[in-house]
């Protein structure tokens, strides 16, 4: 058989949906479980999102009628076939499916006279805590087909665009994930927490960025010595250029040559606001931001003027510190942010031989216990901690094969995973099944799944739109909405809602605590059919 060369462009699309390239045209629609034939008499099966294709019979292919180029294309196919069986082998931890199902691998290549295997595999992050694991297993697995004599693999990264992008300022509308690091209490070693975390993801691979959100007591000048220690305002755009640290952007209130601020609390949201939005961070993929202490204005602020992927709290072994971060807990959870990770800092040292606990312990653990959070992390005291942050050299850069900066490479793949988990349960949490002609829902964190009627929905909107602000009562009215009206848009709205855009232009905030209560349609079907 003469040399082929196949390439399979972007074999996956992110959703998990496959479209197969091929030089005749695919099957134009596929309706309920049925097959639809192409005139290569190659079936085509879509279902749950996968992509089956039933091979050409025996008879067919040892047919002396057959045209050779279509004994060719079958042999491709075939060897296509083996390659992708190979690679689903291999499962993302993070999100329990296979790389071919999450459409990892792009631009597949086989050169069958050489023996020759050539793909890519795109990652959603460059600070992929396995993409080394990939790379290895995914040159195992393919290597052992009996065809097949190299393999070349080339890794990359494309991260994840932000899934509220069109609701943002145009500052944020290119930052993938922001990572809250909070405590509520002061002198817990929050900024010492997120400056080495943030560090520790950009040793990691990622484009990150530190948002200090103190302005009564910013840590950041102290913490981390830029070369340029002002922040620079673009007289055109009216927009404030970051400063910048090995790599890392920058802001602070410390920043502005103001110092410490003396103000009242509604300026001081004023001032978060503005250094937040306006900032031009460009892309991102994460945005560290230390919070101030306490669950006040400044806080809610910040919650609501940036969408938040995740929190980590940090404290200390105190009671004391627990009764305070417990709050910041509590709100987060009212505002739907996942507290991924706890840090408990100052939890003991080593002397003698021996370790001793000065502060007690267990305020991390009761953390833990009490409100769900997966995981914890313990940091030590260490003389070298407490110096880096004063010398402007994070611990994580000084000394990266320290015992500290262990726990933060644990704790950064933590993050990484976690952001990664929440983004799909995010983005797939509400959708429409135009097959069903029903709104599909799984609220995150939830492993129930249900069925909305789009008018049921549409009809218990309580926007002032729809219900009078005064009286509650109901001015639209059941013959209002048309029971074969569909959604034309749903998107996410942080962690709490989507926003669904209706055909008469309405676009109605539908929170997930109201889709629960919202009348049910019938048990979920499997995921239905979708046009290829």
């Amino acid at each position: 058989m003469s040399q082929t060369v196949h390439r399979l462009h972007s074999y996956l699309r992110s959703a998990g949906a496959c479209l197969v390239s091929s030089p005749r045209p695919p099957p134009r629609r596929l309706v309920c479980i049925a097959t639809v034939s192409d005139r290569n008499q190659s079936n085509v099966l879509l279902w749950k999102g996968r992509v089956s294709h039933n091979k050409l019979s025996v008879a067919a292919k040892a047919s002396s009628s057959a045209p050779q180029a279509e004994t060719e294309r079958f042999s491709e196919t075939s060897l296509e076939k083996e390659v992708l069986k190979a690679l689903s082998q291999i499962i993302d931890p993070d999100f329990g499916t296979d790389i071919v199902s999450c459409g990892f691998v792009k631009d597949l290549v086989i050169e069958e006279a050489l023996g020759e295997v050539s793909f890519r595999l795109e990652l959603t992050t460059p600070a992929c805590p396995v993409k080394d694991m990939f790379e290895k297993q995914a040159n195992e697995v393919v290597a052992v087909l009996p065809w097949v004599k190299k393999v070349n693999v080339t890794m990359s990264a494309q991260p994840a665009k932000p899934i509220f992008a069109g609701q943002l300022p145009p500052g944020l509308s290119r930052i993938s994930s922001i990572v809250a690091v909070s405590s509520c209490k002061g002198g817990v070693g929050k900024s010492t927490v997120a400056v080495n975390l943030a560090y520790t993801l950009a040793g990691m691979g990622a484009r990150v960025g530190i948002f200090d959100a103190d302005v009564y007591g910013p840590s950041l000048p102290t913490m981390v010595n830029p070369e340029s220690r002002v922040l620079e305002m673009d007289p055109e755009k009216k927009t404030i250029i970051p400063t910048e640290y090995l790599g890392v952007k920058l802001v602070s209130f410390g920043f502005a040559g103001q110092g410490r601020a003396i103000m009242r609390g509604p300026m001081v949201s004023g001032v978060i606001n503005q250094l937040l939005t306006t900032t031009e961070w460009g892309e991102l993929d994460y945005l560290v931001i230390d919070m101030p202490p306490g669950t006040g204005d400044i806080q809610l602020t910040l919650c609501q003027v940036a969408p938040l992927t995740a929190a980590v709290i940090v404290t200390t072994p105190q009671k004391l510190a627990f009764i305070d971060v417990a709050k910041g807990v509590r709100m987060f959870s009212k505002l739907k942010v996942p507290c991924v990770a706890v840090v408990e800092n100052m939890c003991h040292f080593d002397a003698d031989g021996k370790r001793y606990y000065p502060f007690g312990k267990g305020s991390g653990s009761q953390v833990v216990q009490q409100f769900g959070i997966p995981h914890l992390f313990d940091l030590p005291i260490r003389p070298t901690l407490s110096a880096s942050g004063d010398s402007g050299v994070p611990e994580v850069v000084s000394d990266p094969l320290s015992e500290v900066a262990r726990t933060f490479q644990d704790l950064g793949v933590c993050v990484v995973q976690q952001c990664a988990k929440i983004r799909q349960q995010v983005s797939t949490a509400v959708t429409y099944d135009k097959y069903l002609k029903a709104i599909r829902v799984k609220v995150p964190n939830s492993d129930e799944e249900f069925l909305l009627h789009p008018a049921t929905v549409r009809r218990n909107d309580r926007s002032a739109q729809s219900v009078d602000e005064w009286t509650g009562e109901q001015k639209i009215q059941f013959g209002d909405v048309a029971e074969d009206i569909e959604p034309e848009e749903i998107r996410p709205m942080g962690n709490y809602a989507v926003s669904i855009t209706w055909p008469d232009g309405f676009s109605q905030i539908a929170p997930y605590d109201q889709l629960e209560t919202i009348e049910r349609l019938v048990d979920v079907p499997p995921l239905s059919p979708v046009e290829v």
